[in-house]
């Protein structure tokens, strides 16, 4: 990595705060550990040319929602520009290694857990339930 990418991801790194790139959070570390799960695997398997997963449209408007509370009830969730520094942080730290938008899902759905919005179990038991009915 050249220096003024480690400058980059440095600077990123600096605006939040540390114990989020630190915590680990075990259902994300499962999902990024399954290539087989990513969107080129997937539209390979099944055919499908759209380089866009289907399920991106939902990503951006849950981001789009965020911000929108953040605007309206400010204080109340995490900034538009909060929210942001730790996608990025987390996409280039803890989840490089992935595509985008996988880092960028992977990266939204940690901080949401880390900042208690969101139970790691919940979120577990609901993607079996989910993989469950799509294997019927």
């Amino acid at each position: 990595m050249t220096g003024t990418s480690k400058q980059n991801r440095s600077a990123v790194a600096a605006k939040v705060d540390p114990a989020l790139l630190t915590t680990r959070v075990d259902v994300l570390e499962d999902i990024a550990a399954r290539r087989d799960h990513l969107w080129p695997a997937l539209s390979r398997k099944w055919s499908v040319s759209n380089p866009v997963p289907p399920w991106k449209s939902s990503l951006d408007g849950m981001c789009d929602a965020l911000d929108d509370v953040s605007c309206a009830h400010p204080g109340t969730v995490l900034s538009f520009q909060e929210r942001r520094n730790e996608e990025d942080a987390l996409s280039q730290e803890r989840y490089a290694d992935l595509p985008f938008p996988e880092s960028q899902l992977l990266a939204l759905t940690h901080s949401l857990i880390w900042r208690g919005v969101i139970d790691e179990d919940a979120l577990r038991d609901r993607m079996v339930t989910v993989r469950q009915r799509l294997e019927t």
